[in-house]
């Protein structure tokens, strides 16, 4: 499959659409509490996505019937929002929201805490979401898809964590999934060559045990065999020389999440 460099004006329409994602994931932000629902969440993500000129890039794709995936505690990716999902006091939610603006995809995640999260828990999230950007820094011309991988890897790895490798990232631009994916481990120097102009999603879905996940009866949540916590953290970015340009934007999550009173 072959991969699509994008133009400055089509990375700046991938930016208005990614950064809808990130303002999505703030306004969740704001009511994740023990006590909300995940059908509740889905229902305000699509609500905010559609106020703001776009669509859930999620609901329809593949069949999948909600905007977001919300995904608890042993759940990786994937997890459908249901009424009869009630966050609880301890738990960690990877929420993953996609928009379509414009003619272009935007695609993220972030991990949040419910109340009170215990601190070998708030470690795995510090780390995955680490790791990420170990990731994009060799999201640059010249390296490789397999430089990218190999930087999660190894510093999840070293901390005692594991790589999930049935999930990758992906190519992003005016389809969801584009060439090329985009592993969460690797070896340097392998894989596809980076050029300016390519945009990929890296997320890292790192567990607190084991590699292995299973897929659950619904067809979808994809979760760890093991039954520990595993955490997600997405950022769509564009290939430069030098320096990757990140399109996402989790300040904007981080701030309502300074100021929030629990």
């Amino acid at each position: 499959m072959s991969i699509y460099l994008k133009t400055n004006e089509e990375v700046e329409l991938l930016r208005e659409s990614n950064l809808l994602v990130s303002k999505t994931l703030a306004e969740l932000a704001k009511v994740i509490k023990p006590g909300i629902s995940t059908f509740c969440l889905d229902k305000i993500a699509e609500e905010f996505i559609r106020d703001n000129g776009a669509l859930p890039a999620f609901k329809g794709y593949n069949g999948y019937p909600a905007s977001i995936c919300t995904s608890i505690n042993e759940q990786v990716v994937h997890g459908i929002p249901s009424e009869d999902v009630i966050l609880k006091d301890g738990d960690i939610i990877s929420i993953d929201c996609g928009t379509y603006k414009n003619g272009f995809v935007g695609d993220s995640a972030y991990t949040f805490c419910v109340g009170n999260v215990t601190e070998e828990i708030k470690q795995l999230l510090k780390v995955t979401k680490e790791s990420l950007y170990e990731g994009i820094k060799y999201a640059v011309e010249g390296k490789r898809i397999g430089d990218i991988g190999n930087a999660i890897q190894t510093y999840c790895e070293r901390e005692g964590y594991s790589v999930v490798r049935e999930m990758v990232g992906h190519g992003v631009g005016r389809k969801m999934h584009e060439s090329p994916e985009v592993p969460n481990y690797g070896k340097r120097g392998m894989g596809k060559m980076l050029k300016s102009g390519m945009t990929i999603c890296i997320e890292p879905m790192i567990n607190m045990g084991g590699k292995d996940i299973v897929i659950e009866s619904d067809g979808w949540t994809a979760r760890t065999k093991d039954y520990k916590c595993s955490a997600h953290f997405e950022h769509a970015v564009v290939i430069r020389k030098g320096v990757a340009d990140i399109l996402s934007d989790f300040d904007i999550i981080e701030k309502v999440l300074e100021n929030k009173i629990i």
